[in-house]
């Protein structure tokens, strides 16, 4: 039986367990992200639309780096947005600096009218690299 590997990062790990969550889980050769928002270490909220998107791919990014992968490796993401109507412009284009090349990854937007204090959070399951030998 495989045994799922969690994949954290130790500057945030206080955070990771005074909400009780895994913020990534390595199984079956997957990597499962937990939903990123742009939260700074402490757990409080970047100010600003674009910079909470930012914050949270810069928290994505770390934690698929931490899993020896990156947002190339990104197979399927799924979008939380509050007021979807007037800030996905804003996020999307934010985004695409983020995104890279195509192929790009299947995505789902979900419009939410509430994420705990912030306006974006994006979760991933990625296929990292298979490992050199």
């Amino acid at each position: 039986m495989h045994t799922p590997k969690v994949v954290s990062l130790p500057k945030r790990q206080a955070l990771y367990e005074r909400n009780r969550y895994s913020p990534a889980i390595l199984a079956n050769g997957f990597l499962f992200v937990s939903g990123q928002v742009g939260s700074r270490d402490d757990g409080s909220p970047q100010s600003g639309l674009t910079e909470q998107v930012q914050q949270a791919f810069e928290n994505l990014n770390a934690i698929l780096s931490e899993a020896g992968c990156s947002f190339a490796d990104v197979v399927d993401v799924t979008a939380f947005i509050v007021d979807s109507a007037n800030t996905a412009e804003t996020i999307w284009a934010e985004v695409g600096r983020h995104w890279g090349e195509a192929p790009y990854p299947t995505l789902t937007v979900v419009g939410v009218t509430w994420l705990y204090g912030y306006d974006f959070e994006i979760k991933v399951i990625a296929k990292p690299p298979a490992p050199s030998s």
